[in-house]
C-alpha cells in the first residue's frame, strides 16, 4: 500500500549514480571478438566505447581487465584504451575475473557496491564474475549491448542465468542517461550530448537535428 503522506519527489536508491557505482570492462580483446557471434561486433564495439565515455564523463571509477593478452587473446581494444590512457590494465590467466586477486582488489579499491559490467564472452567471462560478485553482496548491472557471446543462445542464456541470480540487465545508453537523469545538470550536459551524438546512432542524430533547429540547449 502506498502511504500518500510519505511520497516525495526523490529518486530510488536502486538507481545508478556517479557516486555509487563502478564500471568493469572484461576481455574486450581481438581473439574474443573473433569468436563472438551473438550480435553485430561493430555495434558491440560502439556500445563499449559509448559506455566507457559515459563513465569518464561522470568520473565513475573503472576497472579494465584482459585475459592472456600476450599469449592468446591480444591487447585490449585500442578504442577502449584511448578513453583511459593512464588506466592500468589487469591481465589474468583466470576466465573468472573474480578469482584473480588483482582484479578483486581493484574492484574493492573503488569503494563502490554497484558494479556495472560488460565484456566478452557473456557466457563465461561475464557470467562467472557476476555470479561471484553477487554471492559476496554486490549489486551487479550487466550491460548487454556492450557484451557478446559465441552464439545468440549462449548470450541470452547467460543473461537469463544472471537475472535469475539477481543481476540487472541494462544497455549503455540506459546507464548514461541514468547517471545524468536531469538535463538541468549543466556540469555534465555537454559531455553527455557529445557521447550521444558520437555513439548514440539515430538518437545522436536526433540531438544534432534538435540543436540545429531549437538551439544549443535542446534537451535529449
Amino acid at each position: 500500500m502506498v502511504n500518500i503522506a510519505e511520497v516525495t519527489a526523490a529518486p530510488s536508491p536502486d538507481l545508478l549514480t556517479p557516486d555509487n557505482c563502478a564500471v568493469l570492462f572484461v576481455d574486450h580483446q581481438p581473439q574474443m571478438f573473433f569468436g563472438t557471434g551473438s550480435g553485430d561486433r561493430t555495434a558491440i564495439i560502439n556500445s563499449t566505447v559509448g559506455l566507457a565515455k559515459s563513465a569518464k564523463a561522470f568520473d565513475v571509477p573503472v576497472v579494465l581487465s584482459t585475459v592472456a593478452a600476450e599469449s592468446f587473446s591480444g591487447p585490449i581494444m585500442p578504442q577502449l584504451a584511448e578513453v583511459f590512457p593512464e588506466q592500468k590494465i589487469i591481465d589474468r590467466t583466470t576466465m573468472n575475473a573474480w578469482e584473480d586477486l588483482n582484479f578483486v582488489e581493484a574492484v574493492k579499491a573503488t569503494g563502490r557496491k554497484k558494479l556495472v559490467i560488460a565484456g566478452l564472452w557473456t557466457e563465461v567471462c561475464i557470467v562467472l564474475p557476476t555470479l561471484s560478485a553477487l554471492a559476496q553482496g554486490y549489486e551487479v548491472y550487466v550491460v548487454t549491448d556492450a557484451s557478446g557471446g559465441v552464439t545468440p543462445q549462449a548470450h541470452e542464456h547467460a543473461v537469463q542465468r544472471m537475472i535469475q541470480a539477481g543481476a540487472v540487465p541494462v544497455t549503455w545508453v540506459q546507464v548514461l542517461l541514468e547517471l545524468q537523469r536531469d538535463w538541468a545538470r549543466t556540469e555534465t550536459y555537454a559531455a553527455v550530448g557529445d557521447v550521444v551524438k558520437e555513439h548514440g546512432g539515430t538518437y545522436g542524430l536526433g540531438m544534432v537535428y534538435a540543436q540545429s533547429i531549437i538551439g544549443a540547449h535542446a534537451a535529449g
